[in-house]
């Protein structure tokens, strides 16, 4: 398969947009009117614009979303010999999960396309139906990290960064996916940066005050420790945590109270639940903090102190090596702005 080129002159790549009913119309909206900015919005003198984008489907016509809005898909994959770039769309999964194989005709034509040259690009969640394809088999992806547990069950053979913005993988950068469902900004603006040019992409940026999330999506992750073990002496402990978390040595607290030995009940817990006892403390804490620095005005030593650490140095260095982010940056980032509070 041909490496894909820079969009060095007047030719105009071909895009494929995916529209079927999990789509999500707010990413599907969004990606097509970011890559056909410089169209839309006359941003640049170019004598082609950098992309055609077209919203494609099984068939052409009306279909109805995830929202239940309907979207007109303008052009039947029967239509579709060839193209550049594909891109899916997030797609909202059912409680019940990811339903495999409906989309047979679809798979087929991204395969198709894939052989073609085209590079192959998923939003958010839209890497559940790429994944069928068998195209991602041994390659990086990232996910919506809500998703994270449930996709690693479906699909094993692909490595999932969820705490990952955007992965660039496969043998000539061919595949490419965005995590957390925002995060299609930042592919649609390498997408744009890689093919159109830089300054192109930072003039849309721009004009559509799109930001690229440069500190990864971990600050925006919300700690959830695993539950579905089956260890009920480690499910004990976990729920006397959750409550008690800010104690003075909880660790050791947790073991008085288990029925188990010390090296028994810590081999136990980290195999039940992916992390050391004492890993699992510093999450919770931290994963408080965070709360608290959305929501009050509280000094970040007083909140050191509040979830269980004196050393406020010590806090904050874990704060950041958790989240990325130091505790004062996080509360700007995520805190609710003045004019919005009741």
């Amino acid at each position: 398969m041909a490496r894909p080129a820079k969009h060095s002159g007047p030719k105009t790549l071909r895009v494929a947009l995916v529209a079927i009913p999990d789509a999500v119309i707010s990413t599907l909206a969004g990606i097509y009117d970011v890559m056909n900015g410089v169209s839309l919005m006359r941003l640049a003198s170019m004598s082609q614009p950098p992309f055609r984008i077209h919203i494609v489907g099984e068939e052409a016509g009306e279909v109805r979303l995830a929202s239940g809005l309907p979207i007109r898909v303008q052009r039947s994959i029967d239509e579709v010999d060839a193209c550049d770039i594909v891109i899916v769309p997030s797609l909202l999964i059912a409680p019940s999960g990811w339903e495999k194989g409906r989309y047979p005709r679809l798979l087929d034509w991204v395969r198709r396309m894939h052989r073609g040259g085209a590079r192959i690009c998923s939003a958010c969640s839209g890497i559940f139906m790429l994944a069928e394809t068998g195209l991602f088999d041994g390659a990086d992806a990232t996910v919506h990290f809500g998703y994270a547990r449930e996709f690693s069950g479906l699909y094993p053979a692909v490595t999932i960064h969820p705490e990952r913005v955007l992965v660039v993988s496969g043998r000539h950068e061919d595949l490419i996916t965005s995590g957390a469902t925002a995060t299609w900004h930042d592919m649609a603006l390498y997408l744009i940066a890689h093919h159109a040019g830089a300054t192109i992409a930072q003039t849309l940026a721009r004009a559509f005050a799109l930001q690229w999330h440069h500190e990864g999506l971990t600050p925006y992750i919300v700690f959830e420790g695993k539950r579905d073990h089956g260890d009920g002496e480690i499910q004990s402990a976990q729920a006397w945590l959750d409550k008690n978390f800010t104690v003075g040595n909880p660790v050791e607290e947790m073991i008085k109270r288990s029925r188990l030995a010390e090296r028994t009940f810590k081999r136990r817990f980290a195999a039940a639940t992916g992390l050391t006892p004492i890993a699992y403390v510093q999450r919770l804490r931290v994963e408080d903090a965070k709360r608290r620095l959305e929501r009050t005005g509280v000094s970040v030593d007083e909140i050191s102190w509040r979830v269980g650490y004196e050393d406020a140095a010590f806090f904050r260095r874990l704060f950041k090596r958790t989240t990325g982010m130091a505790p004062g940056a996080y509360r700007k980032r995520f805190r609710i702005p003045d004019f919005a509070r009741p």
